[in-house]
């Protein structure tokens, strides 16, 4: 597992306990995955941000696998957005 992505690997271990995402942009907010997955190098998680209820979060990695990338979709919203370069990730206090 030595050449998965650092930050898929940190959300991984940390979930479904509340991780805290820091955005390349500089933008930090806490999470809660509902579930989280690799395929061999590829990672994908869903999830919500603790903050903002009804809204959908999806960590995709890049076509990479060097970066996580998050997604967002609203309930009124037609389809993802994209929201950042997930930079950092560490637990969150519960």
């Amino acid at each position: 597992m030595a050449d998965l992505n650092p930050v898929a690997k940190r959300i991984h271990n940390v979930a479904p306990k509340p991780v805290r995402l820091t955005l390349d942009g500089g933008e930090s907010a806490v999470y809660r995955m509902h579930s989280t997955q690799f395929f061999q190098r590829e990672f994908q998680a869903e999830g919500e941000r603790l903050d903002e209820a009804g809204v959908e979060y999806r960590l995709v990695s890049s076509e990479d696998a060097a970066s996580v990338l998050l997604g967002r979709k609203g309930p009124d919203d037609d389809g993802w957005t994209m929201v950042g370069e997930v930079v950092e990730a560490a637990r969150a206090a519960e």
